[in-house]
């Protein structure tokens, strides 16, 4: 091949290489991102939504995009925008929805968006206790999210991100009503988690089985409450927190670990249940923990919402014990030979269980973690 055929061949390759990568730039989606922001002050709620010309332009069948720059443009979809922002953004205090009342929109060319200031009409709830904030303002793109701040008295106080997979959250305002509403919000979440947790309860029931003395009860569940109190705080505030594919089947060992040793001290052990109870304690708290985080904290009230959600846990965990120790006692009370066969099949039930879930949490996680 000659001269003129190479550089012929040249110019080809390098006009294809231009359109394979000119190709997707063109037809580039603009960074999926929208903004709320919330300035809650005394008597009013106010804020403003920025979102992309993009997205805009998409669902307001506006072709190109940048047309939405115009002002003239923009003026003529404003109502139909706010609307549209209307039916996808939902903003309630106490169940009740607040309405949402649009300003002017204003067009940041600079940034390629638009904004539409709003007012709540909060009336007497001005500053509600609780706030729920639910936002999926553009279904079409699943990887849409909204950045929200929140402002009260002019400080940011909260920031979380909204997407498909998280529509929604609640901001608990600074005041004595909102202490109240997150105590109660976590006291009932803390409950509700180790009563639904198949694993927890019969971790606690296995070191109920062997029975024994009120102190000796006590020991073994303050030593339970003070481990997992320590790593739900430490993975709650995010200084360690190990992977749920580590967690999960190391809580499924410790049910195991308990049955077995029911077992053994059945047949003349030493009794540590209360060393069990610590050291897998630690463990458990990682896995209430990974329930705590997904409730997003409020971060002017971390402390309290860690305190309210480990007294639900406990209230509910000496819900559990009282019941079950209150029911094994009555049957050795009957018949200590019936109160031995039950611990014994009690233990060999809480091996079967933790083994079962060990090996679904290690060979089919999809399961359950």
């Amino acid at each position: 091949m000659g001269r003129v055929g190479c550089l012929a061949l040249l110019r080809s390759l390098a006009a294809l290489v231009a359109v394979l990568i000119g190709a997707p730039i063109a037809a580039a989606h603009p960074v999926p991102f929208s903004y709320l922001d919330l300035r809650i002050d005394a008597g009013r709620i106010t804020g403003t939504l920025t979102v992309h010309v993009f997205d805009a332009a998409h669902d307001l069948s506006v072709d190109p995009p940048e047309r939405l720059l115009d002002p003239v443009v923009a003026a003529g979809r404003a109502g139909a925008l706010a609307s549209l922002a209307g039916s996808r953004l939902a903003l309630s205090a106490g169940g009740d929805p607040l309405p949402i009342a649009w300003g002017s929109l204003d067009v940041l060319a600079d940034k390629q968006s638009l904004r539409l200031p709003f007012e709540v009409k909060a009336g007497a709830a001005a500053r509600p206790p609780v706030l729920r904030i639910q936002a999926v303002l553009f279904p079409y793109d699943s990887r849409h999210q909204t950045f929200v701040n929140v402002y009260e008295d002019a400080a940011l106080r909260q920031q979380v991100i909204l997407d498909a997979s998280h529509p929604a959250f609640e901001y608990f305002s600074g005041s004595p009503r909102g202490t109240v509403a997150v105590v109660r919000r976590f006291v009932a979440a803390g409950i509700h988690h180790i009563l639904i947790g198949p694993d927890h309860i019969l971790f606690l029931v296995g070191l109920l089985l062997l029975g024994g003395s009120i102190r000796r009860l006590a020991g073994v569940v303050t030593a339970f409450t003070l481990a997992h109190s320590v790593t739900l705080s430490l993975a709650a505030l995010r200084l360690f927190s190990p992977p749920a594919q580590f967690v999960e089947p190391l809580i499924a060992l410790s049910i195991v670990y308990v049955g077995v040793d029911n077992l053994m001290v059945r047949g003349g052990g030493r009794d540590v249940r209360v060393w069990i109870a610590f050291v897998f304690g630690l463990v458990h708290g990682f896995g209430f923990a990974s329930v705590l985080r997904e409730m997003d904290l409020p971060a002017r009230a971390l402390g309290w919402s860690l305190l309210s959600f480990n007294l639900g846990v406990e209230i509910g965990q000496l819900l559990i014990v009282v019941l079950v120790a209150s029911a094994l006692a009555a049957i050795r009370h009957r018949s200590a030979a019936a109160g031995r066969r039950l611990a014994f099949a009690g233990s060999l039930v809480v091996v079967v269980a933790g083994t079962f879930w060990f090996v679904q949490r290690v060979f089919f996680a999809g399961g359950s973690l």
